[in-house]
């Protein structure tokens, strides 16, 4: 009986450990995936902002930052799910592209329309994050998206007056931001779907 518990014992903890190492492993990939989102915006803000030839390669990596986030949602969502997460996000990052244009352009009109489309997004994000898991409220969404917005745009904006360590500084706060929200996002998974961690 005694060498029975202890091998029951043993199976326990091992289960417990490799739960801990795809715990981890998860959080790792979903930090890499949001810190691989702000640094390649950032990059395509300098793309537009100094005119650089490297436009449409920066923009290109960047659009397949919401691919690269399918392939993790995959493990716990349907096509559907993970597909309208896909078109919210990619739609997030090509309005933003379009909101430095016309900051760069001064063309205050079209800027106005595209960070209200940008907001309106961040809006559906929210309530898309919210619905498809209860464990990642629509209104935490809500505040840290419209913070990521509100700094990117400070981030641009600063870069386009010529402002470089105050863009700097900003993107800082960008960072962190972005992991906050990873975790947030891990966090919400593993608790919505615990069993998921042993097919990691």
């Amino acid at each position: 009986m005694k060498l029975y518990n202890n091998r029951n014992l043993e199976y326990t903890q091992a289960r417990e450990t490799l739960r801990f190492v795809s715990m981890h492993r998860l959080s790792n990939q979903i930090r890499l995936l949001w810190e691989q989102h702000v640094y390649w915006t950032r990059m395509l803000i300098l793309s537009i902002v100094f005119g650089l030839p490297d436009f449409e390669f920066v923009a290109n990596r960047l659009l397949r930052n919401p691919k690269d986030f399918a392939e993790v949602l995959h493990l716990f969502y349907g096509t559907d799910v993970v597909s309208e997460f896909t078109k919210l996000f990619t739609k997030h990052l090509t309005i933003a592209a379009e909101l430095v244009k016309n900051l760069k352009e001064r063309d205050t009109a079209s800027a106005a329309d595209a960070e209200r489309r940008w907001y309106a997004n961040a809006d559906q994000l929210a309530e898309f994050f919210g619905r498809i898991n209860p464990f990642c409220p629509e209104e935490e969404w809500r505040k840290m998206l419209y913070e990521h917005l509100s700094m990117t745009k400070n981030e641009a904006v600063y870069m386009l007056m010529g402002r470089y360590e105050d863009s700097i500084n900003t993107f800082d706060d960008i960072e962190q931001q972005a992991l906050i929200m990873a975790d947030t996002m891990t966090e919400g998974l593993i608790e919505f779907f615990p069993n998921v961690l042993d097919k990691i």
